[in-house]
């Protein structure tokens, strides 16, 4: 029986050993149609074939079920659905959970195969799309902007992605591994037109499935930092090693007769980001930097076995340069069947350099070994040279065709990625850096208790201490374990720098930054292992790390240019930090700062902070020519920042980029971006044109008083309306509690880190990604959306008011006009799209206290509702992602298969919850209900895909 499209995960569909029409046939989306009724089939078959009929026939039962109660709402439907939910056994419920998660990782695959296929086609066509290199480069050429002042703002750039794990991730490798095959065997059969080619690929399809289906998706022990890491890492071999050289290959290409610094480059704070998370060690770090080390080193040990292979020229064919025949004498191979093949020699010479570089460096040995490893490379610099001789020898003798290919990918790499592969900050709260310094200087008897200093005193006390040569250190005492371990991560990082070289840690970052001596203080622990050498007073003082300040709350965010401005007001700072490079990085949070405000609010803050900071340091670049770079720590969710990252650039305010900007990618958000090698590379595009448009193209100036005014007063009353329900109502906390799956997240084996800084029930202790996966997870979202419809209430006043018309009329012109303004309503756009309170609704079953439950919920919907009526009344859009027909097909294909995980989840939540904690060691289907609750937690992340 033939499936429809998006309408079941199992049935049988017309062969796909048919050749595929045409990707560019009338209906733009029947190519991703046949490859999500493919997927779904295969699955479907692998069900019957691995759990039975009766399992696959349950699983169509509930979906038809849930699409009946979400589409029409037929009550029978939901209480038929209920009484077969809870009548499921463990394994049953576990089986359908199971279907429909894999399902959603399928299409995913099928999305963004077509997303790919898609903008192939439009370029074929000629048609430029938005926020790809090439649109951005017609843009600025059309604008006037030469070929010469774009390599310019290049050259000074510095563009940074920085992957970080969080409490949230919920991929395993093993999954991911899988999924890239699959990914890889669609991509293919675009190519394919036998029915042989078809079927051969379908079987494969079918294998890599069936490995899917019999792999674990869970952890059952708990993800450590080396598990991060590794996960990390797998997105280097996937993408970023091969796909950021293609990057530059194709600016060089657009900027002929330019040379372009590596201002591209990759960070991580795996390893290092210790804030909260006591499993990030001295250990754990030097482990991190190992494994970057090896990874990075690895793949060129790989390309160079590769070019040797390529490189068969042979002296009595093309004469090379004496530099070239320098190079192939110094190469200890030998081998007579070489001899007239100076590139192979020379190639089998610094493949041995390079893995004894490999070895002194991480520890490891060489896959293969020509020539025994001797003679390591001191540096990237080093083996480039090398390089630049082999490439400058083959322009010698007109063999330019064999450098595009594998030589100049290679060359590019190496000074992207170095020995280090990617640099690694580190990470820490204030109050910790406090408690360090407070047993330093009371065992030194300096200070009998440095907490207990007001601010005045500590600034004054720590510029002291910055300008005196002797170490606090008193030799032979027993400090305490937290001085100890976090001095040993300073002393490891030193080691560090010596080891892989400046670029491998750039970057101190302090959490919780609410006061000048918090900078002072890390500036102090840098001085105390030397890191920091000289003293502040003298003209030689220089710091090899950039300290970096984190504003993460709104009261953070509004000190945040006081606190910068008091900072470097303090004697011997400027200097220092020009000596040290003339770079400062200020990250700012989006994540807590939505937490602590509001959507609006955290928005609007942000906004403020960053002109405000950007005019102290244009003052300080006059003077000093120090360089204020912006670190943007956005999520995966609008209500931590997340969104489309073009348009988040673009809507920065005016001169706040130039050419520099740093931003955080987090979580699922990473698979959805990187997992797939074209994709990955398109988001990378994404990040360099909106960088360069917002540097070269963006309006220089203020958006109009009116705009900004409006924009305080929705603020001011968003915060009110946040606050109001979040903080100030009795019971919100204990309601957030039961009606989300925050509890059982808690228990997950998720992430190397807790999801709260303290053993509370307090929202204000509770990590603000695990707040939003939470709220994400029970389809209400609202850290994206709450606020934002009182606040617009009160803004217009009473309907039919003067004050209405000319509110709504100032508000339609912010945004048609104001970039800032259009970008927050777009993600708003989206968020409510992705909230649906029915199933939402289902959650407050779980809420013991039935009138708390419903008055909370009562008071949510109609914040909600008028949230969406806001947004239709200014964008003049009735339906959602009316301007995103794209996401909007996505969501409608997708929910049918979202909505059974959310009911699942929901009865076995309550399953769960009805075990006493002190029967729950001894009840038999304990282990069946907790994987099924966090089977369902992954499918759900998977299917809303920015989640986290």
């Amino acid at each position: 029986m033939p499936a429809k499209p998006a309408k079941s995960v199992a049935k049988p569909s017309k062969s796909a050993a048919a050749p595929r029409k045409s990707a560019a046939a009338n209906d733009k989306n029947k190519p991703l149609m046949e490859d999500i009724r493919l997927l779904g089939r295969i699955l479907g078959e692998v069900i019957r074939e691995q759990e039975g009929r009766e399992a696959y026939e349950l699983v169509e039962r509930i979906r038809k079920l849930s699409v009946a109660f979400r589409l029409k709402r037929d009550a029978q439907a939901g209480k038929t659905f209920d009484k077969l939910l809870k009548s499921l056994s463990g394994e049953q419920t576990v089986s359908v959970i199971r279907a429909f998660s894999y399902f959603s990782h399928l299409a995913n695959i099928a999305e963004d195969r077509h997303h790919v296929r898609r903008r192939e086609i439009h370029e074929r066509a000629g048609s430029l799309a938005e926020g790809s290199l090439a649109f951005a480069l017609e843009r600025l050429h059309e604008a006037g902007v030469r070929p010469a002042e774009i390599a310019r703002s290049l050259q000074h750039g510095f563009i940074s992605p920085v992957l970080t794990a969080h409490p949230t991730e919920v991929q395993r490798k093993s999954i991911l591994d899988a999924e890239r095959a699959i990914a890889g065997l669609v991509e293919r059969r675009d190519g394919l037109h036998t029915e042989r080619e078809l079927r051969d690929n379908e079987a494969l399809l079918r294998a890599r499935v069936t490995q899917l289906w019999q792999t674990r998706m869970l952890r059952y022990s708990k993800l450590t930092v080396a598990d991060e890491i590794e996960n990390a890492l797998s997105y280097y071999h996937a993408t970023f090693l091969r796909e950021i050289p293609k990057l530059y290959a194709e600016l060089e290409e657009a900027l002929p007769g330019h040379e372009l610094n590596s201002f591209l480059r990759m960070g991580h704070w795996i390893g290092g980001d210790r804030d909260g998370n006591p499993n990030v060690t001295a250990a754990t770090l030097n482990h991190a930097l190992r494994r970057q080390g090896e990874v990075a080193l690895r793949h060129y040990l790989t390309e160079l076995h590769e070019l040797g292979a390529e490189l068969s020229i042979s002296y009595r064919l093309a004469r090379i340069t004496p530099e070239m025949q320098t190079l192939a004498e110094r190469s200890p191979d030998r081998n007579e069947h070489r001899m007239d093949e100076p590139y192979r020699r020379a190639l089998t010479g610094m493949y041995a350099r390079l893995a004894a570089t490999l070895t002194e460096l991480t520890g490891t040995e060489a896959l293969r070994h020509a020539v025994a490893p001797q003679d390591p490379y001191r540096s990237p610099e080093e083996l480039l040279a090398d390089l630049r001789v082999i490439e400058a020898s083959l322009r010698s003798h007109h063999a330019d065709a064999l450098i595009a290919p594998r030589l100049k990918p290679l060359m590019r790499a190496i000074q992207v990625f170095g020995f280090h592969l990617a640099t690694l900050d580190l990470r820490q709260s204030s109050d910790q850096h406090e408690l360090v310094i407070t047993e330093l200087l009371a065992t030194a008897r300096i200070a009998p208790d440095y907490a207990a200093l007001d601010e005045a005193a500590r600034r004054e006390l720590l510029l002291k201490l910055l300008s005196d040569a002797r170490p606090l250190r008193v030799v032979g005492h027993a400090y305490g374990e937290k001085t100890q371990g976090e001095l040993a991560i300073f002393e490891a990082a030193r080691e560090a720098l010596a080891r892989f070289g400046r670029e491998a840690l750039r970057h101190y970052i302090i959490s919780h930054t609410e006061t000048v001596s918090d900078l002072l203080e890390v500036l102090l622990l840098l001085k105390e292992v030397g890191l920091l050498r000289g003293t502040l007073d003298s003209s030689d003082a220089i710091s090899d790390l950039i300290v970096v300040p984190l504003f993460e709350t709104i009261g953070d965010l509004r000190e945040a240019p006081t606190i910068m401005a008091e900072f470097y007001a303090l004697p011997g700072i400027a200097a220092l930090i020009k000596r040290g490079g003339a770079e400062q990085d200020v990250m700012l949070g989006y994540s807590d700062s939505n937490k602590d405000g509001g959507m609006f609010t955290s928005s609007w803050e942000l906004y403020r902070a960053e002109i405000a900071l950007v005019e102290m340091f244009a003052r300080l670049r006059v003077a000093h020519g120090i360089t204020l770079r912006l670190f943007h720590g956005r999520g995966g969710t609008v209500g931590r920042g997340g969104g489309p990252s073009y348009q988040a650039i673009l809507a920065q305010p005016p001169g706040t980029v130039n050419g520099q900007i740093r931003l955080t990618e987090q979580g699922e958000v990473i698979n959805s971006k990187y997992a797939n090698p074209e994709i990955g590379r398109r988001n990378l595009e994404t990040l360099v044109a909106a960088t360069l448009e917002a540097t070269l193209l963006h309006p220089t100036k203020s958006a109009p008083k009116s705009f900004l005014d409006a924009a305080q007063a929705l603020s001011d009353a968003s915060f009110k309306a946040y606050r109001g329900l979040v903080y100030d109502t009795p019971g919100f906390a204990d309601y957030f509690f039961a009606a989300t799956p925050i509890r059982e997240i808690a228990e997950l084996n998720i992430g190397s880190r807790p999801a709260s800084r303290k053993a509370t029930r307090a929202i204000e202790d509770l990590r603000a990604i695990p707040w939003g996966f939470s709220w994400g997870q029970s389809r209400i979202a609202l850290p994206g959306w709450c606020g934002f419809g009182s606040a617009v209430a009160a803004f217009l006043g009473a309907e039919g008011s003067e004050q209405h018309q000319q509110g709504l009329a100032l508000l339609k012109r912010m945004h048609r006009q104001w970039p800032f303004f259009r970008t927050l309503l777009s993600n708003l756009d989206m968020v409510l799209a992705k909230t649906d309170l029915g199933i939402a609704e289902r959650y407050v079953d779980l809420v013991e206290d039935r009138r708390l439950g419903k008055k909370i919920f009562t008071a949510v919907r109609a914040e909600f509702e008028r949230t969406q009526a806001a947004l239709s009344l200014i964008t003049g859009e009735k339906d959602r992602l009316a301007a995103n027909p794209a996401l909007a097909r996505s969501i409608e294909h997708r929910f049918p298969y979202i909505d059974p995980l959310n009911h699942l989840q929901v009865e076995l939540m309550r399953r769960y919850r009805a075990i006493a904690p002190e029967k729950r060691a001894d009840d038999p289907t304990l282990e069946r209900v907790q994987r099924g609750i966090h089977l369902s937690i992954n499918g759900i992340a998977a299917g809303l895909r920015n989640t986290g």
